[in-house]
């Protein structure tokens, strides 16, 4: 087969274009200035796959975010041999739009039914262009018979979102234009901005030619959305039993899509089963990243008839206005037990579960092994299972085959859960409603993980945070750092199986603390206060450059790097310290420059290269919406690196990101981004107007712009007006806690101290997660009157 392919693109002085077929670059043709060419002969195939790259004295300088596929229809060709395929192509950079790529988007938000592709002619256009929205059709017309000079409207084939293919049988130049269509009526909603396409070749005998990577030019307003926030155990629906279940999402999509919201976010999901207590309610320490959350299977999902005993427990945790963790799932774990040895082996023994198991196998039997070896030795620290507090497989088997009912029950209950969540998840999908996930920064010390990979962690160390707006004095999560070199050798692989998992449930994702794939706090695992912790990966000083700098090394100014001595890590409490005020002015000037230097600025290239490394690996495993959580010290590599990778950032308005501010501004948010009210680490909007007087007298003032006496409590219509400054945002997402919705309506809000709505204080470890809607979704439902309202100010702020 005979392959001509042409780029267009403008070098610069000693710069060359190759082309890779899979075998290596090679040179392409400087054919006249911004146009290269490439002519192969290759052998007959159904598609021709390669990439561009940019050269520079033989070495490598830029390459494409995506390589091309071509796809030939070559069952239409009568003449193999003699085939000849022109190809028209353009270099692909990640697009601006690349968040419309997401599968919250082409699977739900945008969701549009596939469009076959008519393979018949000898010229096909191929463009990626995902801003086609719900009832929409991307259509091509032009002039002459082709269209009827332009009366005629051909619809682009939609079978792999978000490319769009169209064949034509051409036999004379044309003029042509992409149109957005109404997909009822069929008649145009937006035509392409600026002048006409023209296409001038037409293609010989038994050859096609394929103009590929067009980019439309329409003009409209970007798309803006919003969603609500709530952590599954805080559902509460007059189904559940003590605790939010899985299947309460499909109420809480029915709420959301009445009130005109596209996505709703969740808090992590996964097993943190570990004592059985409630200590296990902090979802961000998982005993698995791949297993979920027993505490949220339905018994009645999984075949339990309610009887009066069951009635009688629900009865009773329903009535309770927070979570009672211990009891729910003590209660729930002696009903599943009992179903399973009713029910259990007529479910293994059948096709769908033998599916599940076959998919899931390679996590899910060291999973439900180190469950059955908690429960043996109870306790989920494996360095006390005496010959099993080493993973090793031909052992931990032949327990299992001797515990075979014990491990097969953990088998059943992850095979229901994938079944409700999943079938939660495709009802959300119904109502064009996506689900946004959490996932966390760490694991658990005691985790079926550091028990089977313990080389992927650093098992000395601990994770947290500096200091910050959460907790002055810093955070300290207890979950070992990673060994990222470790995880390296083999592409990040453990991370991208984490997300491919967390993507069968997920068409968006929050990545907790994105910080941490730039540097994490690390912490000594001898110590306890998060303000013992320094950076890793860093640059420290030498005790030669801090001397030199008129400081002792071995002050309390400074912290020895744990695994390299000699250096040096300014201490992030050292301005707390006497050996700090024992300074005189000039050498705290010294110091303080030190200080932020090294915060700041010492260490940005290298956090960038770290984080490009690891997010490039992992952000191409799933097709979710990546979202950042990126509060905190934020050095100034952080936000470029997050708008190269099109990481949709957190804005929060009472966590300004802009140094001597109180408040952000909502207005000046970036377009690629979720604003919030509040997070489940902070407190509510309610409950944060009473913190401060003196902060919300100056809110009140100078971001609502009201005048007189400031009122102490935050009413509804306060509340309405602080929503409705989010809603009016650029970000392109914004997600408010269902507190926050709740708060701008006198009857819905919570009726008590809005101090109690709060779902975590960082500060406080360990921390109860408890909080549960104070109403039913099956109450909010009926509210409709508040969910009118909330449609009427998303709509109106040009949300869609």
């Amino acid at each position: 087969m005979h392959v001509d392919i042409s780029l267009e693109y403008f070098t610069n002085d000693g710069e060359t274009v190759a082309i890779d077929f899979g075998k290596g670059p090679e040179n392409m043709i400087r054919v006249i200035n911004g146009v290269w060419a490439s002519v192969k002969d290759i052998d007959v195939a159904k598609k021709i796959s390669y990439s561009f790259y940019v050269l520079k004295d033989g070495n490598v300088i830029r390459k494409e975010w995506r390589s091309h596929v071509v796809r030939i229809p070559f069952d239409k060709v009568k003449n193999k041999d003699d085939f000849s395929l022109q190809i028209r192509d353009r270099w692909v950079d990640a697009p601006d739009d690349m968040p419309l790529w997401s599968k919250a988007f082409t699977d739900v938000i945008f969701h549009n039914k596939p469009v076959k592709t008519n393979v018949a002619g000898n010229v096909f256009f191929t463009l990626s262009y995902p801003d086609v929205r719900s009832g929409e059709v991307l259509a091509m017309t032009g002039s002459g018979p082709l269209f009827d000079d332009w009366k005629k409207f051909i619809p682009l084939g939609y079978e792999d979102p978000p490319y769009r293919t169209i064949f034509l049988n051409v036999a004379e130049p044309f003029e042509f234009k992409f149109v957005i269509l109404d997909s009822k009526k069929g008649s145009p909603k937006l035509w392409e901005s600026g002048p006409n396409h023209f296409l001038a070749e037409v293609p010989a005998k038994d050859s096609f030619l394929a103009i590929l990577n067009l980019l439309p030019d329409f003009e409209r307003k970007p798309w803006r959305g919003t969603g609500t926030v709530i952590p599954i155990f805080s559902l509460r629906s007059e189904d559940s039993f003590g605790v939010g279940e899985f299947e309460d999402l499909k109420k809480l999509a029915d709420w959301a899509a009445d009130a005109g919201q596209n996505i709703i976010q969740v808090l992590p999901i996964n097993d943190t089963t570990t004592t059985k207590t409630w200590t296990d309610s902090y979802p961000y320490s998982a005993i698995s990243s791949f297993a979920l959350n027993p505490i949220y299977l339905s018994l009645t999902g999984a075949g339990h008839k309610p009887d009066p005993e069951y009635r009688k427990s629900q009865a009773e945790l329903n009535s309770m206005q927070y979570l009672d963790y211990e009891r729910v799932l003590k209660e729930k774990e002696y009903m599943a037990r009992w179903l399973f040895h009713r029910d259990g082996h007529k479910t293994l023994s059948g096709a769908d579960f033998k599916n599940f198991m076959q998919k899931n196998a390679y996590w899910l039997k060291p999973y439900a092994a180190f469950c059955v070896l908690r429960d043996h030795f109870g306790t989920a620290d494996f360095d006390k299972w005496k010959e099993y507090s080493e993973y090793d497989e031909a052992r931990v088997n032949e327990y299992c085959r001797e515990h075979a009912d014990d491990e097969e029950f953990y088998y059943w209950i992850q095979y229901h859960l994938d079944r409700q969540l999943k079938d939660a998840v495709e009802y959300a999908h119904s109502k064009g409603i996506a689900i946004k996930g959490d996932i966390p920064i760490g694991v658990s010390r005691t985790s079926v993980e550091t028990w089977r990979f313990p080389k992927l962690f650093n098992l000395d160390s601990q994770a947290g945070a500096p200091p910050d707006a959460f907790s002055a004095d810093g955070q300290n999560w207890g979950f070992p750092t990673y060994n990222w070199d470790e995880m390296a050798k083999d592409g990040y692989e453990w991370w991208k199986e984490r997300l491919k998992k967390m993507s069968e449930y997920f068409d968006a994702f929050r990545i907790d603390h994105i910080l941490g794939f730039f540097r994490i706090w690390e912490i000594p695992v001898d110590k306890k206060s998060g303000l013992d912790g320094h950076f890793n990966p860093a640059l420290p000083y030498s005790g030669d450059e801090v001397r030199k700098m008129g400081f002792d090394p071995n002050s309390m100014l400074f912290v020895p790097d744990p695994h390299h001595d000699g250096l040096y890590h300014p201490r992030i409490s050292a301005k707390r310290t006497g050996d700090y005020k024992s300074l005189t002015s000039s050498f705290k000037d010294r110091f303080n420059r030190l200080f932020d230097d090294f915060f700041y600025h010492r260490n940005d290239a290298l956090w960038k290269e770290t984080a490009m490394k690891r997010l490039a690996a992992l952000l191409g495993a799933t097709k979710m919406l990546a979202c950042g959580e990126d509060l905190g010290m934020i050095p100034e590599c952080v936000p470029e690196t997050m708008r190269q990778f099109r990481i949709l950032s957190l804005e929060v308005q009472r966590m300004p990101k802009e140094l001597g501010k109180d408040f952000g501004d909502p207005a000046e948010y970036p377009y690629q981004s979720v604003c919030t009210t509040s997070s489940h680490d902070t407190s509510t909007l309610r409950a944060w107007w009473e913190e401060d007087r003196a902060l919300t007298d100056r809110y009140y003032h100078e971001m609502l712009h009201c005048n007189g006496d400031t009122p102490y409590f935050c009413e509804p219509w306060i509340c309405e007006r602080i929503i409705e400054q989010h809603l009016l945002s650029p970000s392109m997402l914004c997600i408010l806690p269902l507190q926050d919705w709740a708060s701008i309506d006198a009857e819905v809000r919570y009726q008590g101290d809005p101090k109690d709505e709060r779902i975590n204080v960082p500060a406080e470890v360990p921390h109860y997660w408890r909080w549960r809607m104070p109403i039913t979704l099956e109450n909010l439902l009926s509210r409709t009157e508040f969910g009118s309202r909330l449609r009427r100010m998303i709509k109106n702020s040009g949300r869609g």
